[in-house]
């Protein structure tokens, strides 16, 4: 990554190491819900990235204007991407923000360019761009009026509830161009989030997000992601996810199991030896091939999720219905942990599961 310099106030050598002499100006705020992060802003030569090549993504440009996410999710795959600035994927990726401050007006020159095409550009595919720091730097309503006065397609990924604010420049946007919202989220059980997810809003809330923009016209889907394996996984909890999601008037929900690439791989272990020891062996076994969870469990996880999304009438086959929510049957107290099952029970893989795990750093 390449740097602009700030003429003000520059870095100490730590980061002048880190970022090229002079490149960045570092900040931290004694506010509460910033307490322990520093933020280190950087004006960025550009901000619309292409996708690499060999990704299977369904588009070409994303844009990214933060690095590190203070959601803090113990799985992040994006954690590995520190790593290039001399940082470490644990703490430094939870609290090192990298805070891109000219990113709306290198979006506006950019889609202006008459090398521009006026393609679909997606964001929040790397880390989350309505994450807390946002609250103070507001980059994304320059970002979505540039798009919106371009008439540029572009999509938005978050498990931020702060997207509510720019609701008004969704909806402007929305009736000039297309405009894709989803919101992630993987499980609705309360510890299991406080634990996993400790720097993000509340599964109900982020369902909240989801009710609203539905509400207002803005149709929103839902990634269902992760699907943690022997956490999140028993079919009662995979019902009572897909069943909260369908509630909240989402268009559509697609499953994703965890993968755990390099970065995250070490911080998520660490975490899973600390809070569930009993299943290391059964995650290193799990993933002993790779990154990527066996085929096998991930058809399982979907065609179970996919069964679900139709019961409740949620999916592209019946977008537009309406949804049927049957009240909830009680909870069996002391869900066991499920075993593995044999390769021979796998469902079909949708083409949609199958794109989305191949999510690509960027």
């Amino acid at each position: 990554m390449r740097w602009d310099h700030l003429a003000e106030n520059p870095a100490p050598a730590r980061d002048a190491a880190l970022f090229g002499a002079d490149a960045v100006t570092t900040r931290t705020f004694d506010s509460p819900e910033f307490r322990g992060i520093t933020f280190h802003e950087i004006r960025a030569k550009s901000i619309v990235n292409r996708v690499p090549g060999a990704s299977r993504m369904p588009f070409e440009w994303t844009v990214n204007p933060y690095r590190g996410c203070t959601h803090a999710c113990v799985y992040c795959f994006a954690r590995k991407t520190h790593s290039y600035l001399d940082l470490d994927t644990g703490l430094d990726f939870d609290s090192q923000i990298v805070v891109k401050v000219n990113a709306p007006e290198l979006l506006r020159r950019r889609l202006a360019s008459p090398r521009w095409y006026g393609e679909h550009i997606a964001m929040g595919t790397n880390v989350d761009c309505y994450q807390r720091a946002e609250g103070r730097y507001r980059l994304m309503p320059g970002i979505i009026a540039a798009l919106r006065d371009h008439a540029n397609p572009f999509s938005i990924l978050t498990k931020g509830t702060l997207i509510l604010r720019d609701l008004d420049l969704l909806k402007q946007a929305s009736e000039v161009t297309e405009v894709g919202i989803s919101v992630s989220v993987g499980f609705t059980d309360p510890e299991l989030w406080r634990t996993v997810e400790p720097g993000t809003p509340a599964p109900e809330r982020r369902l909240d997000v989801v009710r609203t923009l539905t509400d207002h016209g803005i149709g929103c889907g839902v990634l269902m992601a992760p699907v943690l394996p022997f956490l999140s996984d028993h079919p009662d909890r995979l019902r009572a996810t897909v069943r909260a999601i369908a509630a909240s008037g989402a268009t559509s929900v697609t499953p994703l199991v965890l993968h755990l690439r390099p970065g995250a791989r070490e911080w998520f272990m660490a975490w899973l030896e600390r809070n569930h020891p009993h299943l290391v062996r059964r995650y290193e076994r799990l993933y002993a091939e790779g990154a990527y969870a066996p085929k096998w469990y991930q058809r399982r996880i979907t065609g179970q999720v996919h069964e679900l999304a139709q019961e409740y009438g949620m999916g592209p086959t019946r977008a537009g219905l309406p949804r049927r929510i049957p009240a909830p049957e009680p909870e069996a107290p002391g869900l066991p942990v499920p075993g593995l099952p044999a390769p021979g029970l796998a469902a079909p893989e949708s083409t949609a599961t199958a794109t989305a795990t191949q999510l690509t750093l960027l």
